[in-house]
């Protein structure tokens, strides 16, 4: 399941669509060709490859015709799959859209960036894939106010970079005064969010001091959504784990899900009751009829 802080930075992202390239401009000196529009496209590839794939983000840049494309990850947890799964991206947006593309990586883990930045060698003769990837050190550090107002995206990100250095009560006020001022609610909540999430206990605790943030509770339906979804996953794993040993073999995924709509119905006493109470073949026949229904 997707998590708050993968899918509020694939947002950033998605909110400021150039974002992207002035990441790739400013932190890896990448020369970027003359573009006048950046602008989100789907990021579902199985119309140039034959299996499901699809990409956190794709921005395409473009001067009339597509320039280049930047396929945005965001990845938090290393994934061994997706050193497969990158380069047919990177081939398939080339493809689709017939010009040069790249991948960038977002992740705040550094050690797992210096992992990810290696090539991805395709095959006998050398071929490779190398994708930028964006650790914290990358991010660049915004403290100053008029800055963080051009772009709040990049104030957030680097809220999110920076928040648990000594940098992190300023970068913290920077982006919190850009958010301020974005007209959306919905969009200023998330920032808000994201940027107290990712706050180290120093600076929250200094934070505190200045503003009226003690207990903070999530302000936008999409970090509540996420966070709610959290605590039925937390809740949700001693009762699967239970049932997966009565039952001696690993739940599906469809009655994984079944479950989690029944801890909301029926709370996590009745479920581990039904799971001690019955057999193991009636067990099986309870879960069957239930993910029927």
């Amino acid at each position: 399941m997707p998590s708050l802080p993968h899918e509020g930075l694939v947002e950033l992202f998605r909110n400021r669509p150039v974002l992207a390239a002035e990441l790739l401009r400013e932190a890896f000196d990448v020369p970027l060709p003359p573009f006048t529009e950046a602008r989100i496209e789907s990021a579902n590839l199985t119309d140039i490859v034959p299996r499901e794939l699809r990409a956190d983000l794709l921005v395409l840049l473009l001067d009339e015709e597509p320039v280049l494309v930047i396929i945005v990850e965001v990845q938090l947890h290393d994934d061994p799959k997706k050193l497969f799964a990158w380069p047919a991206y990177v081939a398939g947006a080339r493809a689709r859209y017939r010009c040069p593309a790249c991948l960038l990586v977002v992740t705040p883990d550094a050690a797992l960036a210096g992992r990810l930045s290696r090539p991805i060698v395709l095959g006998p003769g050398g071929a490779s894939v190398t994708p930028f990837v964006l650790g914290p050190a990358g991010v660049p550090v915004v403290t100053e106010i008029p800055e963080a107002r051009q772009s709040p995206e990049l104030a957030v990100l680097s809220a999110m970079a920076h928040g648990q250095t000594e940098t992190g009560l300023d970068v913290a006020v920077a982006a919190l005064v850009a958010s301020a001022g974005i007209a959306d609610e919905e969009q200023r909540a998330l920032y808000t969010d994201l940027v107290l999430l990712w706050l180290g206990a120093a600076a929250r605790r200094a934070l505190e001091a200045m503003m009226s943030i003690r207990n903070y509770e999530y302000q936008s339906e999409f970090a509540r959504t996420y966070f709610q979804q959290g605590r039925e996953q937390g809740a949700l794993q001693p009762i699967a784990h239970l049932f997966e040993r009565r039952l001696g073999r690993t739940l599906t995924t469809e009655e994984r899900a079944m479950l989690v709509e029944r801890l909301r119905e029926q709370g996590a006493d009745r479920l581990t009751d039904t799971a001690l109470d019955l057999s193991p073949e009636d067990l099986a026949t309870w879960l069957e009829a239930t993910n029927g229904h």
